[in-house]
């Protein structure tokens, strides 16, 4: 590659900036990186010089660059200079921590954060309802039909949270919101998040350049104050939130705070990118945010908990504007989800056996969360009361608790991955009840609780 000279910025570069920020001048560069302005290669200007030009400060600029090159978006090569990158590196995932490998060796996993399979509706009961009842021709895939299945659509609507424009089908929820992010969001947006937070979305706003806003929850979501102060610099441009059994607290929204967050968005443009991961089997009623804003909202619904991971369905409804550049751009990939899978779930949500079985899991899945806390609170290990198949276990330390679990045979989560803010005061671990099965309640109990008041080695003879 031939090292160009030292460029100055372009001239209506300072006109560009959303603000004089390191956020604002890196989601300039970043924007002129993507439209081709600045070429993979070209040598930028030194900080200080970036700084004169701007008037801020080198410690903005050098703020600005560190967020880019983090990104992948440009490469720092000392003395040489710094270039745009040829291609953007991927960050350093959070949900390559959060699911490290596991053997045999664990007495029992409560780390995947994954339902129970005896808890999900017969696939192959499905299979052949669907077999007998269509008939040959129906299965047939062509390449213009469409995306959604009509009679799909219709069951959908009947059970919306409101009369929403458009639906459409993707793999899964995490796939619905990345394919959102893409479309709406960009190189340092702001865009508010839970804390603490499912870790798969602040992997895909890192890889987008994107800047997380963290705003506390408590159990009825997130803070109104703190969110209210999201809002008090440069505005965000979307809102990612757990409408009911957050991943990892089990939080959900109660009527009352979604006034009062529906309150401070009224006043801010923001997109509502809402994930009902656990719909089907969280027993909480769904309060949606992103219903009291159908201009600019869509709700999420997956089926990977309620009626089988493998699936790999969940359907997004909202606005057209801002559903069909999804659509669109899907088409130049994998086109549409399958419409055969399509059919089974549809299948299972007409049948009385599929609909008793996952209302049975729901009924479960609190039984055992229910019981588990009971058994911990008889340690005096107090876990506050959430919903859907997680429990968020306070514990003294993370990695003291970790090891002491292992070595009890048992797998957890590190809370580490989920923490979207500055370090909290407790340090928690994720447990998931899908693997709980006929695990002896008590004996399990008995060893959270020695994790959760386990600490460090040193700690402990810096104290004796």
């Amino acid at each position: 590659m031939t090292e160009a000279s030292p460029t100055a910025l372009p001239a209506d570069f300072a006109g560009d900036l959303d603000e004089r920020t390191a956020a604002g001048i890196a989601a300039a560069i970043g924007r002129r990186i993507r439209s081709g302005a600045l070429a993979p290669g070209t040598r930028l200007p030194t900080v200080r010089e970036v700084a004169r030009e701007l008037r801020v400060s080198p410690a903005t600029v050098s703020q600005a660059w560190r967020a880019l090159a983090a990104t992948g978006a440009i490469i720092a090569r000392g003395r040489a200079g710094t270039f745009v990158g040829e291609e953007q590196d991927a960050p350093i995932g959070r949900y390559q921590r959060l699911h490290s490998h596991s053997d045999n060796a664990f007495r029992v996993d409560l780390s995947r954060g994954t339902p129970d399979p005896a808890l999900l509706p017969d696939l192959a009961a499905a299979l052949n309802a669907l077999s007998r009842d269509t008939a040959p021709g129906d299965l047939s895939a062509h390449y213009l039909g469409e995306a959604v299945l009509p009679a799909l659509a219709e069951t959908l609507q009947a059970d919306w949270p409101w009369p929403c424009e458009r639906f459409t089908v993707l793999d899964g929820a995490l796939d619905a919101v990345d394919r959102l992010l893409a479309a709406h969001v960009r190189f340092g947006d702001p865009v508010i998040v839970e804390d603490p937070c499912f870790p798969p979305f602040l992997d895909l706003l890192a890889r987008l350049g994107a800047r997380p806003i963290p705003v506390r929850l408590d159990e009825s979501g997130f803070h109104p104050e703190e969110f209210a102060r999201a809002f008090a610099g440069p505005t965000p441009r979307a809102v990612i939130l757990q409408p009911r059994a957050n991943n990892p607290t089990g939080a959900s929204l109660g009527a009352a705070r979604v006034r009062e967050l529906a309150a401070v968005l009224d006043s801010h443009p923001a997109l509502i990118i809402e994930d009902d991961h656990s719909a089907g089997i969280a027993t909480t009623p769904l309060r949606s945010l992103a219903a009291r804003f159908p201009d600019r909202g869509v709700y999420i619904r997956s089926y990977s908990k309620s009626h089988g991971a493998d699936l790999r369905l969940a359907v997004a409804g909202g606005p057209a504007a801002l559903l069909d550049p999804v659509v669109e751009r899907r088409m130049l990939g994998p086109g549409w989800s399958s419409r055969l899978l399509q059919r089974v779930l549809l299948t299972m949500l007409h049948d009385a056996d599929a609909c008793a079985t996952v209302a049975g899991a729901r009924l479960e899945y609190r039984r055992r969360a229910t019981v588990l806390r009971r058994a911990l609170a008889r340690h005096d290990v107090i876990v506050a009361a959430g919903d859907g198949i997680n429990l968020w276990l306070p514990v003294s330390d993370e990695n003291a608790a970790m090891i002491s679990l292992a070595a009890a045979g048992i797998k957890a989560a590190p809370g580490g991955p989920f923490e979207a803010g500055e370090r909290p005061a407790t340090d928690h671990v994720r447990l998931t009840l899908g693997a709980l099965g006929d695990t002896d309640t008590a004996w399990l109990a008995t060893e959270l609780a020695t994790a959760a008041t386990a600490t460090p080695t040193y700690r402990r003879i810096r104290r004796s």
